[in-house]
């Protein structure tokens, strides 16, 4: 038996209703997906950007934010403005930033310690560094510095831990204060050369520096244009470099991978979040910018200045290396028993 034919009726009425039924799928789909239109566009900001810096002016981060507006300003054709709001270890403006319209006008500099460090130090983190924020890009990194004052004898790490392992807790070290890069820095250090270093911690650099010079205090870790005047002038003496490789700048210094502890690596590093949920085509934008302005020669010689190293991620990979670093830096801060609560 022959199976019936499909007869479609191709009548003028039937073809002007599949034709006008067509078009308004086509005009639905077109409506119920924004990504395709961001796609096919590219975000332009109409009003000046704010730029989050969550410590006071003057620091590492406050150079390279600041570094970061002037070519991005140029590049978007709107100004980028810093705003510094320092406070709570970076927490106030990590959640200022986190309650912005995300709509691309408010971007924060994100930093190891308001991104890795606080989750571990802090239980009542006022913002969640994963689900608040949407990576734009991974910026640069500052290797930690080992340096010895007026108090300390070595002119080595490995003098230094033999010093410290003789004494047990006679030896201290300053920070710029609980949780401080430093702070986090020496207690890596303290874990992998197996040593008991008292903790001394101060109300910013300038503090810990002053008695670091004056031999208060035996040592300290910070990064290099802290510590570079002073080594200049004879004052202080660097035992060890914290990046995987040596420094341009201070070429005889060994790294501490090199001194006896392989695969060692303490870095501040630096990254630009936008709130969550800005759509991807305005975070695609800013990362682009963000990235050009790394390369631009102004942005490289200031980081140069400072021993920054550019260390362009994108968003997924900044993603995925936030969390790294959080278990790398909760790991040190659990085996230390810190806490800032």
């Amino acid at each position: 038996m022959t199976a019936p034919s499909l007869r479609i009726n191709s009548s003028p009425g039937r073809r002007l209703i599949l034709h006008s039924l067509s078009a308004s799928l086509l005009a639905l789909l077109a409506t119920t997906n924004p990504a395709d239109a961001y796609a096919q566009e590219r975000w332009q900001p109409q009003r000046p950007i704010r730029l989050i810096v969550p410590y006071g002016p003057g620091g590492s981060s406050d150079v390279i934010a600041r570094a970061l507006a002037v070519e991005m300003s140029k590049s978007l054709g709107q100004t980028v403005f810093v705003e510094n709001k320092a406070g709570g270890q970076g927490s106030i403006a990590m959640q200022d930033a986190a309650r912005a319209a995300p709509d691309g006008y408010t971007v924060v500099l994100g930093h190891v310690g308001t991104l890795a460090v606080n989750p571990a130090m802090m239980s009542k983190l006022p913002y969640d560094p994963l689900k608040d924020f949407a990576p734009v890009a991974l910026l640069t990194r500052v290797p930690m510095l080992f340096a010895v004052g007026p108090a300390n004898s070595s002119t080595t790490l490995a003098q230094f831990v033999s010093q410290a392992k003789a004494a047990p807790g006679k030896l201290n070290y300053g920070s710029a204060g609980n949780g401080s890069a430093g702070h986090l820095a020496f207690e890596m250090l303290k874990q992998a050369a197996g040593i008991d270093v008292t903790h001394v911690p101060y109300k910013g650099t300038g503090a810990q520096m002053s008695d670091l010079l004056a031999g208060n205090i035996d040592a300290a870790a910070a990064g290099l244009p802290g510590f570079l005047p002073h080594v200049k002038a004879g004052k202080l003496r660097i035992l060890a470099v914290g990046a995987a490789q040596r420094l341009p700048a201070i070429p005889s210094v060994p790294t501490v991978a090199e001194s006896g502890y392989p695969g060692f690596e303490s870095s501040q590093w630096f990254g630009l979040l936008a709130p969550a949920k800005t759509p991807m085509a305005v975070v695609e934008r800013l990362h682009s910018e963000a990235i050009k302005a790394l390369q631009t020669p102004s942005v490289r010689r200031r980081l140069e200045e400072d021993s920054s190293s550019p260390a362009p991620m994108g968003p997924r990979d900044f993603s995925a290396f936030i969390t790294a670093e959080q278990k790398r830096w909760g790991d040190v801060v659990r085996h230390a028993h810190l806490s800032a609560n």
